[in-house]
C-alpha cells in the first residue's frame, strides 16, 4: 500500500487549525452578501418546516428490518427528519432572526436522543455479520449515517454556537457529549472495517465515513491529543481506501458511489490542507487523485445519463459544486466546466427538496460557492474523450451518434451485478441497449441471496446464457484474454466470456468482439463459440419489434443480427420506486437462439 496521505501526517509536526470552510451565522457580511434569490427560496423552504413535527423512532421501528427485511421504511424517517433539521438550520443562517431556533433546538434533541444513530441494515460490529435486531447503546455502531449524523451536529453547533448558547450553553454541551460519546470515543478506541487493515478491500464507506470524521473532529474545539490521534489514524484510512483504486481512477462502483467515494477523498484532503497549512497540497497533483477526480466526466453520456454498471443508475444524479471545487483543485478545467454546466441545470440545487439528503456540510458550501459556479462561462461545449479504464475493464468509446461502453473485468466489484461482458449504448444522447440498474435496497440486497435478484442475473443485461448457465459471482469469475484498440477511426475491444460462467467441467469457448466503426457510426458486436446452446439477452429502452434479422429499437435505431432467431420479446414491468427514478416506463428484454457461430449484431 503506497503511503501518501500517512506518510505526510506522520512527518507533519506543526500545530492542527481548525477548518473553516464557510462563516458561522454570526459573521452576517458574509450571509448579506449570497443570492438574494437564493435567500428567498432558503427561507421559504425552511418555513415549510416551522410547525413540523420530529418523529420519535421507535423499537420496533429498529427491529423491522430484520422481521420483514424492509429497509425503506425506517429510513425514510430517519432521512427526513435530518433533513427538516438541516433545512431549519439553513434558514436561520440566511435569515438570522431567530424564527427558526425553536424548532432547531426541537430537531437537535430528537436527534440526540434516539438510541442510536446507525441503520438497522448496519447494526453489526464485523464486516458481513448478522445484525443485530437492536443497538447497544453502551457500544456506538460507527457506520455511514452515524457519522453523517455526527458531521449535522458538528456543523449546526459550528454555525451557530452563540445563537445557541444564547438560548442555554446546555444544547451544544448536549451536542458535544453525544459526539465525544458516540463518535470520536469509539472512533479510537474500536476497530470498524472500513478504517482498513492489511489487503482487506475497502469501499465507499472508507473514506465517506473518514470525511464525516474529519469535519466532526475539525470543525469543533477538542483536546489537541484527541484532534492528533484522529489526523493519524484518518490519514491511514485515506491511503487504505486508495489502495483499491487502478492508478487509472475508476470507481469499481459507479458513477453515484463516486459521490461518496472520489468526492469524499476531495472533502478529505481539503480538510488535511486546511488544519496543516497545506501541507498535503501536493497531493492534488498526484495523477490517481486527479484520475479519481476525472472519473465522472469520462461516464457521463448526455443530460443526466451516465455508463451504469453494477449497483449504480443510468440517472446518477447532477454534478454540482463538489465536482467543480474538485476539478478546480486538481487543475481539471474540462471537469469544472462539466460541473458548473450540470449544476446550472439543475432544479433542485441547494438539494431542499430531496428529504434523502442530510449533509448539511454539502449544502453549505454549495450556499456560499452558489454564485461563482453561477457566474461561470458554460458556452463551450463539453467533451467526452475515450477511454480504457484498465483496472475494472471498463471501455469506453464515441462520436457524436453513438456513445458505448463495454464491460470485460471480473464479478467482485463492490456492489457487483454479474455483469462481465456486457455493454451499454446511447443513440443522441438517449439509452438504447441498457444495464437496468438495481432495486431498492432490502435485506436481501446484502445477504447471501443476493444474485436472486432479478437486476442482479447476467440475464438481464447484455449477456448470452450459455448451456442453461448464467454468469457466477466473484473474481475467479472473470473476462480472460482480454484485448483492446483506442484506435480513433474504429476502436473494439474483444475478449472471452467462459470463465465467466461455471462452466468448468465443459470444453467451452465464447469470445465476444465489440467494434465502433466511428465513421460510419456503426457497432458491431461479434460472439463466437463451441456451445451448442445459447441464448442472447439484450435489455432495450423503447419497444423492439424483430422482423426476420432486422430488431428495430424504438425510433431510436436498428440492428440487423445474423446466426440467431428470434426467441421472445418479454417487457419488463419497472414498479420499484428506485428504479422509477431511472425509467419511466417498462423496459424489455430482446432474448434470440443462436442457430450458428459466429452470431453478429449490426447496430446502426
Amino acid at each position: 500500500m503506497e503511503a501518501l496521505f500517512n506518510s505526510i501526517a506522520s512527518d507533519y509536526q506543526g500545530s492542527l487549525s481548525f477548518y473553516q470552510p464557510f462563516p458561522a451565522a454570526g459573521n452576517r457580511r458574509a450571509y448579506d452578501n449570497l443570492d438574494k434569490q437564493l435567500k428567498i427560496e432558503v427561507i421559504q423552504t425552511g418555513e415549510t418546516y416551522l410547525n413540523y413535527s420530529y418523529p420519535s423512532i421507535y423499537a420496533t421501528d429498529f427491529m423491522a428490518f430484520l422481521r420483514t427485511g424492509n429497509r425503506m421504511d425506517f429510513e425514510a424517517v430517519y432521512f427526513e427528519k435530518r433533513h427538516a433539521l438541516n433545512t431549519l438550520v439553513m434558514a436561520e443562517c440566511v435569515e438570522h432572526k431567530g424564527r427558526f431556533m425553536d424548532q432547531i433546538i426541537n430537531g437537535i434533541f430528537s436527534v440526540c436522543e434516539e438510541s442510536a444513530w446507525q441503520l438497522p441494515s448496519h447494526n453489526a460490529y464485523f464486516r458481513d455479520s448478522p445484525q443485530l435486531p437492536l443497538p447497544d447503546v453502551t457500544r456506538p455502531v460507527l457506520d455511514l449515517f452515524a457519522c453523517e449524523t455526527a458531521e449535522l451536529l458538528t456543523v449546526i453547533c459550528y454555525l451557530l454556537t452563540e445563537e445557541l448558547n444564547a438560548v442555554s450553553p446546555l444544547i451544544t454541551k448536549r451536542i458535544l457529549h453525544e459526539l465525544k460519546t458516540r463518535i470520536l470515543t469509539p472512533y479510537l478506541t474500536e476497530h470498524f472495517w472500513w478504517m482498513g487493515k492489511e489487503n482487506e478491500p475497502m469501499c465507499n464507506w472508507t473514506i465517506w465515513c473518514t470525511q464525516n470524521i474529519l469535519l466532526t473532529a475539525f470543525l469543533l474545539d477538542w483536546e489537541a491529543d484527541l484532534k492528533k490521534e484522529i489526523f493519524l489514524k484518518a490519514a491511514l484510512s485515506c491511503d487504505y481506501f486508495l489502495k483499491d483504486y487502478g492508478q487509472d481512477g475508476c470507481c469499481d462502483e459507479g458513477a453515484q458511489y463516486y459521490r461518496h467515494a472520489g468526492l469524499c477523498l476531495f472533502h478529505a484532503l481539503d480538510i488535511f490542507n486546511h488544519i496543516t497549512s497545506h501541507a498535503f497540497s501536493s497531493l492534488y497533483e498526484n495523477n490517481k487523485i486527479k484520475n479519481i477526480a476525472a472519473y465522472i466526466l469520462n461516464v457521463h453520456v448526455n443530460d443526466k445519463y451516465y455508463f451504469n454498471f453494477a449497483d449504480c443508475s443510468p440517472v446518477a444524479g447532477r454534478c454540482g459544486v463538489r465536482e467543480f471545487l474538485f476539478g478546480k483543485a486538481t487543475g481539471q478545467p474540462d471537469l469544472a466546466l462539466f460541473a458548473a454546466k450540470d449544476f446550472q441545470s439543475d432544479e433542485d440545487k441547494l438539494y431542499l427538496k430531496d428529504n434523502t439528503h442530510i449533509n448539511l456540510y454539502y449544502q453549505m458550501i454549495t450556499l456560499f460557492a452558489y454564485r461563482e459556479i453561477m457566474q461561470t462561462d458554460t458556452s463551450l461545449p463539453i467533451y467526452h474523450k475515450d477511454i480504457f479504464y484498465q483496472s475494472v475493464g471498463l471501455f469506453i468509446a464515441r462520436n457524436p451518434i453513438f456513445s458505448l461502453a463495454v464491460k470485460a473485468g471480473d464479478n467482485d466489484d463492490s456492489h457487483n451485478h454479474n455483469d462481465t461482458g456486457s455493454f451499454t449504448l446511447y443513440k443522441n444522447g438517449q439509452p438504447m441497449f441498457v444495464d437496468i440498474g438495481v432495486e431498492s435496497y432490502t435485506k436481501k440486497t446484502f445477504s447471501h441471496q443476493r444474485y436472486e435478484i432479478w437486476t442482479m442475473q447476467s440475464g438481464y443485461h447484455n449477456l448470452p446464457v450459455i448451456e442453461g448457465l448464467d454468469q457466477s459471482p466473484g473474481e475467479s469469475y472473470r473476462a480472460e484474454h482480454v484485448l483492446v484498440s483506442q484506435e480513433p477511426a474504429s476502436p473494439y475491444i474483444s475478449m472471452n466470456l467462459e470463465k465467466a460462467y461455471p462452466l468448468s467441467d465443459k470444453e467451452i469457448y465464447y469470445h465476444r468482439r465489440v467494434q465502433f466503426i466511428k465513421k460510419e457510426s456503426r457497432i458491431i458486436l461479434t460472439d463466437e463459440t463451441n456451445a451448442g446452446d445459447v441464448i442472447l439477452n439484450f435489455i432495450t429502452c423503447e419497444k423492439p419489434v424483430v422482423e426476420n434479422n432486422l430488431l428495430s429499437i424504438g425510433s431510436l435505431g436498428q440492428a440487423i443480427f445474423k446466426g440467431a432467431k428470434l426467441l421472445t420479446i418479454e417487457a419488463l414491468p419497472i414498479t420499484d420506486s428506485r428504479l422509477q427514478k431511472a425509467w419511466d416506463h417498462e423496459l424489455y428484454r430482446v432474448r434470440l437462439k443462436m442457430t450458428g457461430s459466429p452470431f453478429s449484431l449490426t447496430i446502426t
